[in-house]
């Protein structure tokens, strides 16, 4: 097992880190670390001597936590950034019709149950409204504050 970041190497994180309970002084399943933060490897370690360990200082989020290999990509890798998270309450910025019905009215508040992105095509989000699914553009969606 040879790891693939060194001490000092700067990673961007892709996916979010929560506690697990080995946080200290945080609730298990608290939000740590957001995909798409940058931080340096302080630390390389193993797990169960079967998984590379790497504790990683994240100077935005004021923390250094352990995260897997699977968990980071270098910072100058490609990174396309998503606004809202899984499960994240949103709220429609326009109408949004099926077939020419109106089945979604600006206000109306969804669920993120999925994020799509790619290289090429803008950020958009399987959201949940009112008991359907529908593949909505991030730029249709607004923060719900309630």
């Amino acid at each position: 097992m040879k790891p693939e970041y060194q001490y000092g190497t700067e990673v961007r994180l892709i996916r979010n880190v929560r506690n697990d309970g080995t946080y200290p002084g945080e609730e298990v399943g608290k939000l740590l670390v957001r995909r798409g933060e940058v931080g340096a490897v302080y630390d390389v370690g193993t797990y169960l001597q079967d998984q590379i360990i790497y504790r990683v200082h994240f100077l935005n989020a004021a923390k250094t936590v352990g995260c897997r290999e699977e968990e980071l990509i270098r910072a100058t890798d490609p990174w396309i950034p998503n606004k809202y998270e899984f499960r994240e309450k949103v709220m429609a910025n326009l109408s949004l019709s099926v077939g020419g019905q109106v089945v979604i009215e600006p206000g109306d508040v969804g669920e993120i149950e999925k994020i799509i992105k790619g290289i090429d095509v803008p950020v958009s989000y399987h959201v949940r409204f009112q008991g359907r699914v529908f593949q909505i553009p991030e730029a249709s969606l607004d923060s719900y504050v309630g």
